[in-house]
């Protein structure tokens, strides 16, 4: 081995060392987050969307992404923010249908079975757009209180904003990363994810 790439090697090493710290203990991937994070000030809407959230375990019950976008929306909806609560969610492979568990919760937290409107079909935030768009045109619905986590909401907002709709952003809150660092670690890999999602969506003109 030369020395040359011995020591790019080393410097490759140092540079690999100094990226896992900074990830794995700082607050660097909160401080992604928020920056990717849009936060609209809450006013009265037509409808709140809550979007699928990686659906349902083995045993029914719903993702801890799941859990707390629904409990987010059913909080907005106790606060009279809109009078209709949209609950999105496909099957999943256990055969439970993610929209309809969130439902379930919904009314047992105490929101009439008429103001939930549940849709199993959208895989994808753009088939979200899509299909939720639909249905809340049908009921000549422009303004709507969206639901979904921090670093996607931007992308998701102007999903629903390019069909037309006026977008209130309510993210869910992070949870909290103290602690070992592969909190912060999978953080930082949601936050990837999801600026590749967005650089896609705007190639494909979804956004």
């Amino acid at each position: 081995m030369s020395v040359a790439t011995s020591l790019a090697l080393r410097v490759l090493g140092a540079a690999a060392t100094v990226a896992f710290l900074m990830v794995g203990f700082t607050p660097l991937p909160q401080a992604l987050t928020r920056w990717m994070t849009r936060v609209d000030p809450l006013r009265p809407a037509e409808a709140i969307v809550v979007l699928a959230g990686a659906g349902v375990r083995g045993d029914g019950e719903l993702t801890d992404v799941s859990l707390r976008r629904t409990i987010h929306g059913i909080q907005l909806y106790h606060r009279n923010l809109a009078p209709l609560l949209v609950l999105s969610g496909p099957v999943s492979q256990a055969g439970y249908v993610e929209a309809e568990v969130r439902r379930a919760l919904a009314t047992a937290c105490g929101v009439a079975p008429t103001a939930i409107l549940t849709v199993s079909r959208g895989r994808t935030t753009w088939d979200e757009g899509m299909i939720i768009g639909d249905l809340l045109r049908q009921r000549a619905i422009g303004r709507i209180v969206l639901v979904a986590d921090g670093e996607g909401m931007g992308r998701a907002a102007a999903v629903f904003a390019k069909r037309g709709f006026d977008v209130i952003a309510a993210p869910t809150e992070t949870p909290s990363l103290d602690g070992p660092p592969e909190g912060r670690l999978d953080e930082l890999r949601r936050v990837a994810m999801e600026l590749l999602a967005w650089l896609y969506y705007r190639a494909s003109g979804y956004i």
